[in-house]
């Protein structure tokens, strides 16, 4: 059992100022693992208070100390990769290839890309007749999703770091504990007192409480769109700064001279992997007509290797939804496409035979269902696919676009201009052709209603800087 009833504030782990707890549950076994504090708007106004007396002297701190900072935080990440894997398993539900390979990974990786785009970030600029200068923007509150427990606060928390800003951050109540040993990993590391404090809570409270307080200068949110709408209502009370990334239904296009089977594992895999709980997955596929039943007969092949299971099971590749109200929600939506008539090409409602305990799903696919109807324009975040067909490639191009959302897209094909016409095309932040290696280096975030602002890499650093522009600078 993990018992954190205790706040990390001003350098010091010190109990709530409540007495109200929040039950985590391990949604593969559905047994309570531990419990939090429910944070108080008191604990808040410490948190908030430790990080605004930090900041005066941690923004004077130098480039090569932050980024001695960052490398400290990653050899102390590494040190403790196994009770990491071991808590992301059991809180999220996530398999044990995935969480070493990409939940681990990811977190680690953002440190290490943050300290080397930091070698060589420019925070000043002298130009003809004025200079430039980039300063930390303060306080940061940042408020992190549940789906990956590691891969979010590290990428806000590296950037804010090598900025110059200081941090309270609020971790998703359903994924606690990975973010409370990430922070006993930046106090390990030598995070000087006050400028990373955790205040764990309900969102209600304490999500609420940053968003709105007037002593946080940024706030850098991962999560909802009606989330993301109410902390942008909150922020412009005191035109607070806000940076979010939010949901996505992003589309997979198909050249036609794709590989078939290819394709299929692309599917599987975009929809199966966290199980369906990635908001730049994708989740709409548009394939050419004359490929669109062979594609269906190779996925019906395939979906076997691709088990279904106990997240510990190292030959698992999906585990459960995160809690019993996300499997609800992704039956309701695999329920709704039977009704509507769709071509059920695999998987369907219920759980896979032999799993009566936790929440789990099935690997689903539908085909013939409307284009503008839910499944094909609400995010499910679950491993529910639609399958479009398409005539040429502007009609594809066309469909994939036609979406609120514009966070991510990819390409499977061959030609070379075909690939550079449909990924420049696609209205999206983010676009990944033939299963490419991600690149921490680069930029991350959303077109449209999937966001405001970037994440990863020297972009993620601009977004906790504020420019000044100095005229008649004494040379």
């Amino acid at each position: 059992m993990y018992n954190y009833t205790k706040q990390y504030i001003n350098g010091e782990w010190i109990a709530s100022t409540g007495e109200e707890t929040i039950d985590v549950y391990n949604p593969a076994t559905e047994e309570k693992i531990g419990a939090i504090s429910s944070g108080t708007e008191d604990d808040l106004n410490k948190a908030v208070a430790a990080a605004r007396a930090a900041f005066p002297d941690y923004a004077k701190t130098t480039r090569e100390e932050r980024i001695q900072l960052l490398e400290n935080i990653a050899t102390e990440y590494e040190k403790r990769k196994d009770k990491l894997i071991n808590i992301m398993i059991e809180e999220l539900g996530s398999p044990l290839f995935f969480t070493e390979e990409v939940q681990y990974t990811m977190g680690y990786n953002h440190f290490k890309a943050t300290a080397d785009a930091l070698r060589n970030f420019e925070f000043t600029e002298d130009r003809e007749n004025s200079f430039i200068q980039k300063d930390a923007i303060g306080v940061a509150g940042l408020i992190t999703p549940w789906n990956f427990p590691t891969n979010q606060i590290s990428t806000k928390l590296a950037s804010a770091l090598a900025s110059g800003s200081t941090v309270v951050f609020k971790p998703a109540s359903y994924t606690p504990f990975a973010s409370i040993l990430l922070t006993e990993i930046m106090d390990a590391a030598g995070v000087p007192k006050g400028v990373v404090n955790l205040v764990n809570g309900k969102g209600s409270t304490i999500g609420n409480g940053i968003s709105n307080h007037p002593d946080i200068d940024f706030v850098s949110f991962t999560g909802s769109g009606k989330v993301g709408s109410q902390i942008m209502q909150n922020g412009a009370k005191d035109i607070k700064k806000v940076a979010l990334e939010l949901g996505g239904k992003s589309p997979i296009v198909v050249l036609d001279d794709a590989d078939v089977e290819t394709v299929a594992r692309t599917a599987i895999s975009n929809i199966a992997s966290n199980t369906g709980q990635i908001c730049s997955t994708g989740t709409r596929i548009f394939i050419p007509k004359g490929m669109y039943q062979s594609f269906v007969d190779m996925v019906q092949k395939l979906v076997p290797e691709y088990p279904v299971g106990d997240p510990k099971d190292e030959n698992t590749f999906m585990g459960p939804q995160v809690s019993k109200d996300q499997w609800e929600k992704v039956q309701d939506y695999i329920q709704q496409g039977i009704d509507q008539g769709g071509d059920l090409i695999v998987g369907g409602a219920g759980k896979p035979e032999g799993l009566t305990t936790g929440y789990y799903s099935r690997i689903t696919m539908f085909g013939n269902l409307p284009h503008d109807g839910a499944l094909a324009q609400e995010e499910i975040f679950g491993p529910v696919m639609t399958v479009f067909t398409y005539e040429t490639i502007d009609e594809a191009i066309t469909l994939a676009n036609t979406t609120i959302y514009g966070l991510a897209g990819y390409v499977v094909g061959n030609d070379p201009d075909n690939l550079r016409k449909v990924a420049k095309n696609i209205r999206a932040g983010r676009i990944t052709i033939n299963n490419a290696a991600p690149d921490f280096s680069a930029p991350f975030g959303g077109f449209k209603q999937s966001g405001i602002g970037r994440e990863w890499g020297d972009y993620g650093i601009e977004e906790f800087l504020e420019p000044k522009t100095i005229l008649g600078l004494p040379k």
